[in-house]
């Protein structure tokens, strides 16, 4: 039996007692961070801005195992929002869908949830009406049975079946007008409710789970009445991603009584928060740094790497990983590298092949 078996299914239910302090909890390390963000100043805000919607994209994609090209989303990104994107890569068609899709959402976080607005964020992610190898109804939902499944073909594991599709518009339509009316619930407790709402009622073909957190971004910017996002929720989601998963079946397994669900919400988001110092913190030491070096001479590429150093990257900086960054030959990497050495930004580590550079605290 799956939840929206039950009658009026969707009037969720939750123990008050047991979320109260947890979200009491959550809502203050909110407001904390929120006067640290906006302490930060203008210039500051954008850089945490930017760095906070290019990692919630990449990872939104990258929990349905699909990875983005992080230059490409910084690029549109800081196109769309009118920021300095000299030297970035040009993003593909597909990338400035994907990051519309979020600005739309974060952005325009005010504007009421309609079903063109979602169908818009569909053909957004798949502008082409293909998923992967496969033609999908696109900006529409879908009209045929849905069901989750995982496994080698021959021994797949059916994880849920959604809703006869005929229900779908009648369902779609319930959430959409609670989402524009609902005043009750504290807007966090919103975001987690549509989230679960969203994702049980699966109404398209393809690309449910990210429009579900995109969704989700936009009810909790409605919960900091703010635009301005410094954390990243599906980041979080992505390192609880097993759990994620299995709260989210066990729910749809249930009755209409999703406290476990909020629960795992909360806690996600709180890690998100926890998560968004780093972020902070790294947009306040890079800033700190080229105040500090404003006298020093430095080259595109070299800007480029310090930046990236700041912001983290995946694995050690090496000669031939900075040759691959900045697209130029190895000797021109290693005077690149050798000049950071003189002028104590880099310190070395390892010999010989096993050589890897890193910033010098």
């Amino acid at each position: 039996m799956y939840i929206y078996e039950d009658l009026n299914w969707w009037q969720f239910r939750y123990d008050s007692n047991e979320i109260m302090t947890p979200l009491s909890s959550l809502r203050r390390k909110q407001g904390e961070l929120m006067g640290r963000f906006f302490a930060l100043g203008f210039e500051l805000q954008n850089e945490a801005l930017l760095e906070t919607l290019s990692l919630d994209t990449i990872k939104s994609s990258e929990i349905e195992g699909e990875q983005l090209n992080l230059e490409q989303v910084r690029s549109s990104i800081s196109r769309h929002l009118g920021l300095p994107q000299a030297g970035l890569a040009t993003p593909s068609h597909y990338i400035d869908g994907v990051v519309q899709m979020m600005l739309d959402a974060t952005q325009h976080y005010n504007e009421p949830l309609t079903h063109e607005r979602l169908f818009g964020w569909h053909h957004a992610l798949f502008p082409m009406g293909m998923s992967g190898l496969y033609k999908i109804d696109v900006g529409k939902y879908r009209s045929h049975a849905m069901e989750v499944v995982s496994g080698a073909m021959g021994r797949e594991r059916v994880h849920y079946e959604a809703p006869d599709y005929q229900c779908v518009p009648a369902e779609m339509d319930r959430l959409v007008k609670w989402v524009n009316t609902s005043k009750k619930e504290d807007m966090v407790l919103c975001a987690a409710i549509a989230h679960i709402w969203f994702v049980t009622i699966h109404p398209f073909d393809d690309g449910n789970g990210r429009i579900a957190r995109a969704l989700t971004d936009m009810l909790l910017a409605r919960s900091d009445n703010s635009a301005m996002r410094f954390y990243s929720m599906s980041a979080a989601i992505l390192q609880d991603k097993n759990r994620y998963y299995r709260v989210i079946e066990k729910t749809q397994h249930g009755d209409s009584n999703i406290t476990e669900w909020i629960l795992w919400f909360i806690s996600c988001l709180d890690m998100a928060l926890d998560n968004t110092k780093v972020v902070l913190e790294s947009t306040i030491s890079k800033a700190e740094f080229w105040q500090h070096r404003k006298a020093d001479e430095f080259n595109k590429r070299q800007k480029k790497i310090i930046n990236r150093l700041f912001d983290g990257i995946e694995g050690k900086m090496t000669t031939s990983k900075w040759a691959k960054m900045c697209k130029c030959s190895q000797d021109t990497a290693l005077n690149d590298i050798r000049d950071l050495l003189k002028k104590d930004v880099l310190i070395s580590l390892g010999d010989g092949r096993g050589t890897n550079y890193v910033l010098k605290k």
